[in-house]
């Protein structure tokens, strides 16, 4: 027997494994078994070039649990190690015997996976001592037994071995005892190993038998060793795509389709990526797909591998060619990721201008499924956009669905204002916004149904594309203002009339928001009153709902526009009963008004060219004092009109009908309105 201490190149590098060297510490099984793997290819690329002659017999790795030794085996048919190579291997750690084999198999070796030699010794984050069982594939080898509790001594003995092969057997401490469990490694298994591309067996299969099930004598494969990905496509059928997606998310909904990837050149990359279909919780669907190298489970946060807005698929990655860290946990910095990360990205456009070309049909009924993950990568990366600008979609409130450039052909004639400006009309709900829509309609303009969840934001990014256009919802002003053809004609009434109207309407106004009271000349058949909403401030408060952060727009009350139309006749018939009411107060009241605001003139005329510090005081005094009396005369023409227009059942029944057609009549207001207009009728 041989004692001695492993040769380590940093101090204490057990304390460092066992705590930090992987973020889970149930990788040691993957690591084990990725080891096992290399041997077993090794020696499979050993026998087919020769090097090895004799039979290679059963190579299915397995994996015991010995719960009363407190025990888990890894046990495989590979290739062995001699006493010298355990001493080079295990003992010198961070020097790879994958290294040295590839550059002398380089041609024909097939899949070996380690690259730093730590794996190993992921077993000591688990365990209180760790034993290896070998034989070299090496005529004349000799077995050994090689073991270490966890410190830099180690021991190393000749055994009696027959088989080719190695078993590493760890002897679990007392904080892994989960480990001991079955439901647990084969959790672990499924997690890690699941495709494998060497057969791994962990017990015996069970069948039901005597009202019980029962262990036969057939192992327990846990592994796919020929995944759907590491095939031709030419040799699946949809429905083996379809069963594999299952297989990897049982019970979800069946995905809109696939891509199939398949890349040796200038880099290695297989996988299938799925397209699900997503409504409108993008959190909820991210980390599904799978990264593995070489079939070993690596990981499911791949934003490192493909750009964010992929990340919205589903399915598995699979390349030797993405550096991983010492742990396989973690991307490090290289430009193969971004080759690899663009690559994708052509794919994914390529396959879905392919859908599109040869039929858009399809494509079109499934584009409220597919608009979320479009709009979101063409918003989030550039290239992607100048792909997706073919074949992204536009749809209208008549579910009519336009490319981008039909669109704009469609409505370039009719929907370019005075400045040149193309405006692209849009409403978020159709029944909400319907009355708008009609009278957008009824002018010949097309409107756009843009309800998604992230149109906002999407919309915002279309403005900075396309060439002198804009973008304007449908409701947020009068439609001759969204697409202004010439100046619009002024209104009927006076300033005098406005000013006394706007008190009118003012005083009938709701709480809780704040209202911008305007006339236009609309025509007699258009609304009385409209609802407006500025598209700046709607748009700001909106993506700062969207972006989750401070949300200062959000704190702000809604703004809206009170449009009245002079030219209605229920508004003429307010002004006439406004005059007949308070006509004489108000002329009054303008006759007391008319000598202050003379004075006041007369006052500020002196003023003119002079400093601040060259006016007399008694001049300063007297035009406060004027000022003052003015103030308190217009308030109380204020009054005078608020008075009158709270008691007016036809103006706050207009401004009523205004807030229902926008669905913003609710609760009590809603229940006075309906009794108010059963009055009104009779």
């Amino acid at each position: 027997m041989q004692k001695g201490k492993i040769d380590v190149t940093t101090e204490n590098i057990f304390p460092i494994i066992k705590k930090f060297l992987y973020s889970e510490h149930e990788i040691f099984l993957r690591e084990l078994i990725s080891n096992a793997i290399d041997a077993t290819q090794k020696l499979r690329t050993l026998a087919s070039v020769g090097d090895y002659k004799a039979e290679l017999g059963d190579q299915t790795i397995r994996v015991s649990l010995d719960k009363k030794k407190k025990t888990l085996t890894v046990s495989d048919r590979g290739i062995g190690m001699t006493g010298e190579e355990i001493k080079k291997y295990i003992n010198q750690i961070a020097f790879s015997s994958a290294e040295e084999f590839l550059e002398k198999y380089k041609n024909q070796s097939n899949a070996i996976i380690g690259h730093f030699g730590l794996g190993f010794y992921s077993s000591f984050m688990v365990s209180d001592t760790v034993e290896i069982l070998t034989k070299s594939y090496k005529k004349g080898s000799k077995a050994v037994k090689w073991s270490c509790d966890g410190s830099p001594e180690y021991t190393l003995e000749d055994i009696d071995r027959k088989e080719v092969g190695t078993e590493v057997i760890l002897h679990l401490d007392k904080e892994s005892k989960e480990f001991l469990e079955e439901s647990r490694i084969e959790e672990m298994l499924k997690r890690y190993c699941r495709f494998l591309p060497i057969e791994i067996a962990f017990g015996k299969e069970k069948e039901w038998k005597d009202d019980k099930y029962v262990e036969t004598d057939k192992d327990r494969i846990i592994n796919e060793t020929k995944p759907l990905w590491t095939r031709k496509p030419v040799d699946l059928k949809d429905e083996d795509y379809k069963k594999f997606y299952q297989d990897l998310y049982p019970m979800s909904e069946e995905p809109l389709f696939n891509i199939h990837l398949n890349v040796d050149y200038p880099f290695n990359l297989t996988g299938i990526l799925y397209f699900p279909r997503i409504k409108s919780n993008i959190e909820i669907q991210k980390n599904k797909i799978q990264l593995f190298s070489n079939q070993v489970f690596v990981t499911d946060s791949v934003e490192g591998i493909v750009p964010e807005f992929l990340t919205l698929l589903h399915g598995v990655l699979d390349s030797p060619d993405i550096p991983l860290n010492v742990s396989r946990s973690y991307l490090q910095g290289d430009p193969n990721v971004k080759k690899i990360s663009g690559h994708i990205t052509k794919k994914v456009a390529d396959r879905l201008e392919e859908i599109f070309k040869n039929n858009r049909d399809e494509f079109e009924k499934k584009w409220d499924d597919l608009k979320l993950f479009i709009n979101y990568g063409m918003m989030t990366e550039e290239k992607f956009y100048d792909r997706a600008a073919k074949f992204a979609l536009l749809k209208n409130t008549d579910g009519k669905y336009f490319t981008f450039e039909e669109y704009e052909k469609l409505i370039k004639e009719n929907q370019t204002d005075k400045h040149k400006s193309l405006v692209y009309l849009y409403a978020t709900d159709k029944q909400e916004q319907l009355g708008f829509i009609e009278t957008a309609k009824n002018r010949g303009y097309d409107v756009l149904l843009m309800d998604g969840h992230l149109d906002t934001h999407f919309l915002n990014h279309l403005e900075t594309k396309f060439k002198d256009s804009r973008f304007a919802r449908v409701d947020s002003d009068i439609i001759d203002k969204l697409i202004m053809k010439e100046d619009l004609a002024a209104t009927d009434l006076s300033a005098r009339d406005q000013q006394e109207l706007r008190t009118v309407f003012e005083s009938q106004l709701p709480g809780g928001a704040n209202y911008m009271v305007s006339f236009e000349n609309l025509g007699e058949n258009a609304q009385p009153v409209l609802i407006t909403q500025s598209e700046w401030t709607r748009r700001m408060k909106e993506m700062s709902e969207l972006s989750g952060g401070p949300n200062f727009y959000g704190e702000l009350p809604d703004s809206f526009n009170l449009v009245v139309n002079a030219s209605h006749p229920l508004v003429n018939r307010v002004k006439e009963a406004k005059d007949k009411s308070t006509g004489k107060k108000i002329a009054d009241l303008d006759e007391k008004l008319k000598p202050f605001e003379e004075d006041k003139a007369s006052l500020e005329k002196e003023k003119e060219g002079k400093k601040e510090e060259e006016i007399p005081q008694a001049q300063k005094d007297k035009l406060e004092k004027v000022g003052k009396k003015i103030t308190e005369l217009e308030e109380q023409k204020k009054t005078v009109l608020t008075e009158y227009g709270r008691k007016n059942k036809i103006v706050k029944q207009l401004i009523d009908l205004a807030l229902l057609s926008n669905n913003m009549l609710k609760g009590e207001e809603l229940v006075k309105f309906v009794k108010r207009s059963v009055e009104l009728i009779k």
